[in-house]
């Protein structure tokens, strides 16, 4: 049996960092991956979507720009071209991440599946056959997550896409129907859209982003639904029937939809269930996430996780901060994930920026607050580029002034989201940044309007 000081199980944000971070400081670290360095967020998530989303937006740019006084035709989409730039992109990231991974001292890459046999114990059943047992005082799961599928009757014979396996479709699909509407969703409905597709969303909730404010919601709706989207809410699918040319939805409002193409985007299930975690003595929740405390340790002593496979926010960003949280608690002194403040960016276009608390939550919890609201209309870098959808929307401490949360729906909401979380850590009030000097006409310098709202 090889033996080492720590074992990292997935090379995703946060698990090759870590492995990387351990091995510099003298751990003889082993890290495991059954397919490709990089994770999620490199090979199909964030970094292949927003590659593909800059095609998109370049349509629409071409179709708006009569708008702008330019006359422009779109001559055509070539779906060939944007998949190898996705590709290239891809490979480009993660041939650099293996490539440091492999330069690294201390740190040996397995390539293949690893499995619990005991408390400080694996077995990797090796990509090249055979398998290895290891074991460390300490391993470290990042495992990550896939496309969650619902038990709806025909879906399996249906041929259904996941975010995955729909950016290495070689066709642009005619009509696709998309099951959810959350982030993942309305990015690829609305990218998809402007490739050419007919799409149809629909969600069993009351609305789409059930999690945001309904102003968030309502707003985003109605710039999808100007593209030509069609988006169905309170209902759901109950039955998909393959057709000889195409499949027949059934909805539980009883609308049947004939569509060329089905994509799955229902949520997202953790990648635990071939891990053997009950020889570790290690606990899961209901839905399969590794049960783990602030400090990232699970229920058995010496086993942590990060990233997806532990529930919360499921975000790349999210995942390197565990990473660093949890280097920090092995290595030095003890830190805590419970205390950080969590910023996401929906790339969408325009994006939606959110960071913090929505004004919904503040309400449930009681809070003395005030709301800050500017729509893009009275932006003036908006007006100047032409692009006045959405809106910016801050939740303050009405004693403090502290900033508690925010929400951009703009062309570059989540970078304007970042200058509010940047106040929010520094514990800047709002009064300041109504009196800041912003350089103009930047987004950001409307943050100055946006508070002056609160003065009236």
């Amino acid at each position: 049996m090889k033996t080492y000081d720590a074992i990292i199980i997935g090379s995703g944000q946060g698990g090759t960092p870590l492995a990387k971070k351990l091995a510099k400081a003298g751990w003889k670290t082993a890290l495991i991956e059954k397919q490709y360095i990089g994770g999620t967020c490199v090979n199909v998530g964030c970094t292949p979507t927003k590659t593909m989303i800059a095609s998109a937006k370049t349509i629409y740019t071409i179709t708006q720009a009569h708008t702008l006084g330019v006359e422009a035709e779109l001559k055509s989409v070539d779906i060939a071209t944007i998949l190898k730039r996705k590709s290239d992109v891809v490979d480009l990231f993660r041939d650099g991440s293996q490539k440091g991974v492999e330069e690294t001292e201390n740190l040996e890459l397995l390539w293949g599946k690893a499995a619990f046999t005991g408390k400080n114990e694996l077995q990797v059943m090796l990509n090249s056959g055979g398998s290895e047992i290891i074991s460390a005082p300490r391993i470290i799961i990042s495992a990550g997550a896939h496309a969650a599928i619902p038990k709806i009757p025909g879906i399996e014979d249906s041929g259904y896409l996941t975010s995955a396996s729909l950016m290495e479709l070689t066709e642009i699909p005619k009509h696709l129907l998309i099951i959810g509407a959350g982030y993942i969703a309305l990015e690829f409905g609305q990218m998809y859209r402007r490739f050419g597709s007919q799409v149809t969303i629909v969600e069993q909730g009351e609305r789409i982003l059930v999690k945001e404010d309904e102003d968030v919601s309502h707003t985003v709706l109605e710039f999808l639904q100007q593209e030509g989207i069609r988006v169905i809410c309170k209902s759901g699918v109950t039955k998909i029937d393959n057709q000889e040319d195409y499949l027949l939805v059934s909805l539980k409002d009883g609308q049947e939809l004939p569509v060329s193409h089905l994509l799955v985007a229902a949520g997202r299930t953790p990648n635990t269930s071939d891990l053997n975690l009950e020889k570790a003595g290690v606990i899961v929740t209901k839905k399969g996430h590794i049960q783990v405390n602030e400090f990232l340790e699970t229920s058995a002593e010496g086993i942590y996780a990060i990233g997806d496979i532990k529930g919360g926010p499921q975000f790349t960003h999210i995942a390197y901060n565990d990473y660093i949280i949890l280097a920090q608690n092995l290595l030095a002194n003890k830190q805590i994930t419970t205390d950080r403040i969590v910023p996401y960016c929906m790339f969408t276009d325009p994006q939606l920026g959110r960071v913090g608390i929505t004004e919904t939550e503040a309400q449930n919890k009681g809070l003395n607050i005030k709301v800050a609201c500017l729509p893009m209309s009275k932006v003036a870098r908006a007006i100047e580029v032409g692009d006045q959808r959405g809106f910016m929307k801050a939740v303050v401490d009405a004693d403090s002034g502290q900033i508690l949360g925010a929400a951009i729906i703009a062309e570059d909401g989540g970078e304007i989201m970042s200058v509010l979380q940047m106040a929010m850590l520094g514990r800047i009030p709002h009064q300041q940044i109504r009196k800041m000097i912003f350089a103009h006409p930047l987004y950001s310098e409307s943050l100055n309007n946006l508070f002056l709202t609160l003065e009236k």
